[in-house]
Parts: C-alpha cells; structure tokens; sequence
C-alpha cells in the first residue's frame, strides 16, 4: 500500500479550490492508501500569526477537514507541530540544502516580493521543511497542484542527495499524484488565476448563503460573445469551470449552448450558479460548525493522529540518525 502525504497551511479557511484541488481526492484515498494529512502551523509562522489566530486557525482547518470526510480511524490526521521528530530531520536536511537552490525558488522569490518586510530564513527554507513533511513518512505520492511542482522537485532533490551522501536508499522518491488522474484547478472569482485564500477571490465551505450570492454576482464576467460558438475569455471560462464542478450537466449544458448561440445572460448565469455552490456547501458547512463545538472530539482527533504519525515519523528519524553517525553510547 503507498503512502501519501499532504498538508495545508492553517490560514484562512477552506475554500472550493482547496476541496476540488485536494480535500475530495483525500476523501477516497484514505480508503486505498496509506494517509498522512497535517495541518501546517509551521509553515504558517512565517506569516507570525497571532497565538490565538494560529491555534482558532488550526481548530478551523481540523473542523473543516473531518467535514469533508477525512476519517481520523481511516488516514492520520494530525497537527504539525505534534510532531517533534520533523523539526530535527528539518534541522539535518538544512545541513544539505545550498543557499542558492533555496534562493532561486519560485515561492521564495513570490513571498520575499509580497513581504519585503518580513524574509525570514522560514520563507528561504519552507522547500526543507516541506520536504521533510513528505519524506519523514517515506511518501510514494504526493497530492500537489501545478504551483506546488517546484516544491515537491525540491523534496526529490533532496531525497536522492540524502541516498547518495549516506549510499543508502533511505528515502523513496516522492511522485506527483491525485487520485482522479489529473489535477483540478478551481479558478477565482476575479476573473484570472486559481482561487486563493489571500487572493481574495474564493468562496468558503463556511460561507453562508447571502456571502456566497453577493460573491456570485460580484464574479468578473464581460459584455457578452459576439460570434457564435465564439471562444470563452479567461473571466468567462472560469465561470463554466465553477459551474461543471458544482451544478448538473443539464445546468451547464444550457448555459453553455446560450453562450454559443449568443443569448447569455450572466445575471441568469451568475445566480443559478451561485445556488448550486450554496446546494453543494450547505450540509459542508453545517458539519463544520457542529464538529466546531465539540472540543473533546478534536482533542481525540488530534491525539490519535499524533500517535500514528509519532509511530512513523520515529522510524525514519532513528534510521537516519544511525546513518549520519549519531549513536547511543
């Protein structure tokens, strides 16, 4: 059975990217792999969150993937920092990552434009840190989104200079996958890109109704086509994409011949799609807030997920000391 590793960042909350991008892939390979799903409070200091926002944010993220579907009895649900076994095999990977790879990184460059205030060596090393999220559970597979390839590249590279310095085949070499056989990029609600919590152009799965209405009819469109069977601009293709994931085909397909016969009205549009979402989020989101109340459930959750993820984690961290040279006396 392969193991797959994923993680998410805890800010923000889930979005319909992050469902279609990953959550419902996590949802059916729990079933048929071996799982380990974490929620990134690591990563998310390189921002310096608050400590009340960090721990509210952890707790929403946990509330939001059991409402998905993840299984805690099925995949190892955990938080990161439950882990104190990835913090030392960060500590040893950094001994052989090179200043220049880390800086040369598309997500370094991004971050250090975005946040000239705040390039921290977290944000020069965060490829070593998710490297050894994947590589501490020996990961076959790696559910990752086009603008995660550069990364999971940096986790390979890594990989085989550990096997090659040590002349051991410690760690496999994690591959690129989802389950359907394809990745799913949700796009935004402003008309270009994917849909991002800090971009501002997502919808939620905690959004309510009136949210999700006002974010609809708010969503970049145009004047219309002018030609029949007129190709889609990019704002207006991801409207269609929104509404292939979340409505009927019978729904996509009318609106779809109505853009091609030149009669499309996208108030029209706009509002049965906005339904649909509010029909697909609903019952997501009303899981959301129960699994929310109950604290005892996800302290059992989180408990249970770091002794699984312990269990693992020290395997690998005792083979590699032993490789590097670190005995007990």
């Amino acid at each position: 059975m392969d193991t797959v590793v994923s993680g998410i960042r805890s800010t923000g909350n889930l979005h319909l990217g992050n469902y279609f991008g990953a959550v419902k892939n996590f949802v059916q390979m729990q079933h048929k792999s071996n799982c380990f799903f974490f929620i990134a409070d690591w990563h998310s200091l390189t921002t310096h969150p608050t400590p009340a926002d960090l721990h509210d944010n952890v707790k929403r993220v946990l509330a939001e993937y059991l409402a998905c579907g993840i299984d805690p009895e099925k995949a190892s649900i955990y938080v990161q920092s439950d882990v104190p076994e990835i913090p030392e095999l960060y500590l040893l990977m950094n001994m052989n990552a090179y200043l220049g790879e880390l800086e040369r990184t598309t997500s370094f460059k991004d971050k250090a434009r975005k946040q000239p205030e705040n390039v921290n060596a977290g944000l020069l090393t965060y490829p070593v840190l998710m490297a050894v999220d994947i590589l501490i559970h020996k990961a076959q597979k790696v559910p990752v989104g086009k603008d995660q390839e550069q990364n999971l590249e940096m986790a390979r590279k890594f990989a085989r200079r550990f096997n090659n310095t040590y002349g051991e085949e410690t760690f496999p070499i994690p591959q690129a996958y989802s389950f359907s056989g394809e990745f799913v990029k949700i796009p935004g609600l402003d008309g270009s890109g994917k849909m991002g919590k800090s971009e501002g152009n997502a919808i939620c799965l905690i959004d309510d109704p009136k949210d999700i209405r006002k974010k609809v009819m708010k969503a970049v469109s145009d004047s219309g086509p002018t030609e029949m069977n007129q190709e889609k601009p990019e704002a207006i293709h991801n409207l269609f994409t929104l509404m292939d994931v979340v409505s009927t085909k019978d729904t996509y397909d009318f609106f779809n011949d109505k853009y091609n016969n030149c009669e499309i009205r996208y108030g029209d549009m706009k509002k049965q799609l906005a339904e649909d979402i509010i029909n697909f989020t609903s019952p997501i989101r009303e899981r959301i807030l129960d699994i929310s109340k109950d604290d005892e459930y996800l302290s059992k959750v989180t408990r249970l997920g770091a002794e699984k993820a312990r269990e693992s984690a020290a395997k690998t961290l005792e083979e590699v000391r032993k490789l590097i040279g670190f005995r007990k006396f």
